[in-house]
């Protein structure tokens, strides 16, 4: 029973950080090092992320 939990646990932890977008953040961070970039700061990577969504909107209400 505790496997069926973690295992369900794990599963909305990685709903999560997809939703939030966690898991971008890491994935840029795994990019980085093993291209030899040093990353921006997270704030940098956030601000674009931004920027990028307000300029390519990917649906609106009206």
């Amino acid at each position: 029973m505790t496997a069926v939990i973690a295992r369900a646990w794990r599963g909305v932890r990685w709903y999560l950080r997809e939703f939030t977008g966690e898991a971008r953040w890491d994935r840029y961070l795994e990019h980085c090092a093993a291209h030899g970039h040093d990353p921006m700061t997270r704030r940098e990577f956030e601000r674009l992320r931004s920027d990028a969504l307000e300029a390519n909107p990917v649906s609106r209400c009206c």
